[in-house]
C-alpha cells in the first residue's frame, strides 16, 4: 500500500471511529511534503488551512498513530492555535503547551510512544546513550550513531508523565502555559522545579527540543483582515463538519461542541452604562491626553490636560453543563455590549473550577472550556484575591448554584432570560428580559 492508498485509507478509518473529524479532514487539502516538514504541519493555503505531511515520518507510523496524526493537526487547527501561537511570548514554551492540551483529547494508543510509560520510555532513552557513548568510543560511523538513536520511539507530550506537578487537565493551553512558565522559573532560581520529569522537560525546551511547528510561520504577519477572513472560513468548515456529523447520527465532541458564535448582535437587555456609572471603584485607570483646546494652568503655552477614567471589569461566564448554548450567546451579546461602553473587560469562565482567564477584544466567538458541574467559589475567591485589578465582577449564569464565598466588592449576578430566579446569591441580582 502507497502513502496515498495509505491515507485514504486512515480517512476513512477516522471517519468511522470518530465521524466529525472524518469529515473535517475531507474540507482540508492535502499534500506531501519530505523537504519542509519533518513530522506533520498546518499550513496556509489562501483563506484555508492545509495539511503537510512527510511521508517518510508518515510510513514510519502504525495505522493507529497515523490517526493520531491526523487528529492531532486537526485539533490545533479548531483549537485556534495557529493564530493564538505567536501571542505568547515565549513560543517554545506555548509549542509544548499547545500539543499538551490537545493530546488530551487523543486516545492513548494513537499517540506516539503511548504504548510505553514515562518509566518504560525513560528507561529505552537511557540504554541509547548508554550505546551511542559506546559507540563514539569507538569511533563507529554516523550511520550505526543514527540506527541507534532511531531506535528511541518518537513520544508525544502526555499530561500524565508529569503527575508530581499536578497539572488540571483539560485545561487550556494558557493555563499549561503559564503553569510551565512557573515552573521554568523555578528551576532557574533554585535549579530545580521540584519535579525531576518536568526538570527534564524544560532542559529539552531549553535545548530547542520543542513539537516542530514551523509551518506556522505562515500565519505570522497577517493582516487583520487576512486573520478574519480565515478564522470566518474555520468557523465554516467546523459549522459543516458538524452538520454532516449530526446528519449521519455522529456525536459531535465536547472540545468542539464549545465553540460559540453569534452571528447577530441583539439589544441589550439591561442598562450596562448606568451600571458602570454607579459602580466606579478603586481599580479605574486614569487616561490624560494633551489638548491645546485646554489652557494649562502651570506652564503658560503648554497644552492643558485631559482626564478620562476607564474602568477595568471581571465578566464571568458559567459554562457548566447546565448553561446552554443559547444562553451562552446570550451571555456574549451582553459582554459585547459592555464592552462598547469603553471598559477594559477580563473574561473568566468556569464551571466547577476555573477554565481561562482572558482579556475580551470583542469578538463575537469564543472557545467555551468546562461543561461539567457549577462551583461559583473559585471565581468569587479570585475576584476577592484581587479587588484592586477589578472595579466589579459581573457573574453570568442561569443560577442553577448558592455560593459560600462572600464578594468583598461590588459584584452584580446576571441570570439569562429563561432561568429561574435566584434570591440567595450574595449580591444584586438581576434577569435577563426584554
Amino acid at each position: 500500500m502507497d502513502k496515498v492508498q495509505s491515507l485514504s485509507k486512515a480517512s476513512k478509518d477516522l471517519m468511522l471511529k470518530e465521524p466529525y473529524y472524518g469529515f473535517f479532514l475531507i474540507m482540508l487539502n492535502k499534500l506531501w511534503d519530505g523537504k519542509r516538514v519533518p513530522t506533520a504541519g498546518v499550513s496556509k493555503n489562501g483563506i484555508n488551512y492545509q495539511l503537510a505531511i512527510n511521508p517518510e515520518f508518515w510510513e514510519s507510523l502504525t495505522e493507529n498513530q497515523r490517526l493520531g496524526l491526523l487528529k492531532h493537526e486537526l485539533l490545533h487547527i479548531a483549537f485556534g492555535h495557529l493564530t493564538m501561537f505567536f501571542k505568547f511570548t515565549d513560543r517554545r514554551l506555548a509549542n509544548v503547551a499547545m500539543d499538551m492540551e490537545i493530546n488530551q483529547y487523543i486516545d492513548r494508543d494513537w499517540l506516539p510512544g503511548g504504548e510505553y510509560t514515562k518509566e518504560e520510555f525513560d528507561i529505552i532513552k537511557e540504554q541509547a546513550k548508554l550505546d551511542i557513548a559506546e559507540a563514539r568510543e569507538r569511533d563507529a560511523p554516523m550511520e550505526e550513531l543514527k540506527a541507534i538513536a532511531d531506535k528511541v520511539p518518537c513520544r508525544g507530550i502526555m499530561i500524565e508523565d508529569y503527575d508530581d506537578v499536578e497539572l488540571d487537565t483539560k485545561a487550556g493551553c494558557r493555563y499549561y502555559y503559564d503553569k510551565l512558565k512557573k515552573l521554568q522559573d523555578e528551576k532557574k532560581q533554585n535549579g530545580t522545579c521540584g519535579s525531576p520529569s518536568m526538570d527534564d522537560l524544560l532542559d529539552s525546551i531549553d535545548e530547542g527540543d520543542v513539537p516542530d511547528h514551523s509551518t506556522w510561520e505562515e500565519f505570522e504577519n497577517m493582516t487583520e483582515a487576512e486573520q478574519k477572513l480565515i478564522e470566518r472560513q474555520l468557523q465554516k468548515v467546523l459549522s459543516d463538519a458538524k452538520e454532516q456529523t449530526i446528519k449521519k447520527r455522529g456525536t459531535v465532541p465536547g472540545e468542539i461542541e464549545g465553540v460559540i458564535i453569534i452571528e447577530n448582535i441583539e439589544p441589550p437587555k439591561f442598562d450596562w452604562r448606568g451600571f458602570i456609572r454607579r459602580f466606579t471603584g478603586v481599580s479605574t485607570k486614569v487616561f490624560t491626553k494633551k489638548i491645546r483646546r485646554k489652557e494649562n494652568r502651570r506652564f503658560d503655552a503648554n497644552p492643558g490636560l485631559k482626564v478620562k477614567m476607564r474602568q477595568h471589569m471581571l465578566l464571568a461566564i458559567d459554562t457548566s453543563g447546565s448553561v446552554s448554548d443559547n444562553e451562552l450567546k446570550e451571555f456574549m451579546s451582553e459582554m459585547h455590549h459592555i464592552y462598547k461602553c469603553g471598559v477594559d473587560i477580563t473574561i473568566v469562565q468556569c464551571d466547577t473550577r476555573i477554565r481561562s482567564i482572558e482579556p475580551y477584544k470583542g469578538k463575537f466567538e469564543m472557545s467555551v472550556l468546562g461543561r461539567g458541574g457549577t462551583e461559583f467559589d473559585p471565581v468569587l475567591n479570585y475576584f476577592n484575591e484581587n479587588l484592586k485589578k477589578y472595579t466589579s465582577l459581573v457573574y453570568f449564569t442561569d443560577g442553577e448554584c448558592n455560593a459560600s464565598v462572600r464578594p468583598k466588592g461590588n459584584i452584580l449576578w446576571v441570570l439569562s432570560e429563561q432561568s429561574s430566579m435566584n434570591d440567595e446569591l450574595p449580591g444584586k441580582v438581576i434577569k435577563l428580559e426584554l
